[in-house]
């Protein structure tokens, strides 16, 4: 176990940062774990200062959360990453090995197929993707694993479309490529995961059909969303932006610290906590 003096600190890095809800649910698993002296923080880091940053680390760090825009600014300073990651091209997750060796990984993927699996989502025929952004590739890469059949993605532009099908080709999905202003026929699939900004997928709320499947909107604040508010009174069933970062959470504890289970329900306590709002919908 990592839980030395040699390794406690870790924290969450991105620009902006002070939104983020890393410190609250790492700190309730150091707490409901014992580990009385490991502590996480958060730090603004820009793509600039990230060099520096990671060079000015002693040996008293365990691992780093990374959001946006380090994802990728942070692969060319580590010493490897797994395969996950370079699956997407993305390390929210840095694991610093006692030897120093510092090693990139990607929780958002594995944390996205936990949460669907934790709302009985196993296996579909066919997806919709909303967006086609950082954390679609991420979706497109949990569904290679969960998505028998094709997947539409509903894009804004011709460069966002050559993204996805690039994407699509190098994890092994079907992609299907749709334009934005039909993304209302996107509603009728049985997995619908919602990439976009606030407010973007809004006015796709009137388009909720009469039975929809299941609905995975990313964001976790403001919730919930206007769609996923409609799609919850239609009687679909909703997965929250909430339901992903507690999950990919859950797994950096783990790498972290080296503790098999971390807990999940008092993480996720915590951030609904944090965010003073009800999480059902």
């Amino acid at each position: 176990m990592a839980s030395t003096d040699a390794h406690h600190r870790a924290a969450v890095l991105g620009s902006p940062i002070a939104h983020s809800l890393s410190p609250v649910l790492h700190r309730t698993a150091y707490a409901e774990l014992g580990l009385d002296d490991w502590s996480y923080d958060r730090f603004e880091v820009d793509e600039q200062a990230l060099p520096g940053f990671i060079e000015g680390l002693d040996g008293s760090w365990a691992g780093l959360s990374l959001t946006m825009p380090l994802k990728r600014a942070i692969i060319p300073l580590l010493d490897g990453i797994t395969d996950t990651a370079a699956s997407v091209e993305a390390v929210n997750t840095v694991v610093f090995g006692e030897d120093g060796r510092r090693t990139g990984d990607n929780t958002d993927i594995p944390g996205m197929i936990a949460a669907l699996r934790e709302r009985g989502v196993d296996k579909v025929e066919s997806a919709a993707i909303l967006g086609a952004g950082a954390t679609a590739s991420s979706a497109l890469a949990a569904l290679s694993g969960l998505c028998a059949g094709p997947v539409t993605a509903y894009v804004r532009s011709a460069a966002r479309a050559d993204e996805m099908r690039g994407w699509g080709e190098r994890l092994g999905v079907d992609i299907r490529i749709a334009d934005w202003a039909e993304a209302d026929r996107a509603l009728t699939a049985p997995l619908v995961i919602a990439t976009t900004p606030a407010g973007a997928a809004d006015a796709l709320a009137g388009a909720v059909p009469v039975s929809p499947g299941t609905l995975f909107d990313v964001l976790y604040e403001p919730w919930p969303t206007v769609l996923a508010a409609r799609w919850s009174a239609a009687g679909g069933a909703v997965v929250g932006g909430l339901d992903l970062l507690v999950h990919q959470a859950v797994l950096q504890v783990e790498r972290m610290t080296d503790i098999r289970t971390a807990p999940l329900a008092a993480m996720r306590a915590a951030g609904e906590g944090a965010l003073g709002v009800p999480r059902a919908v």
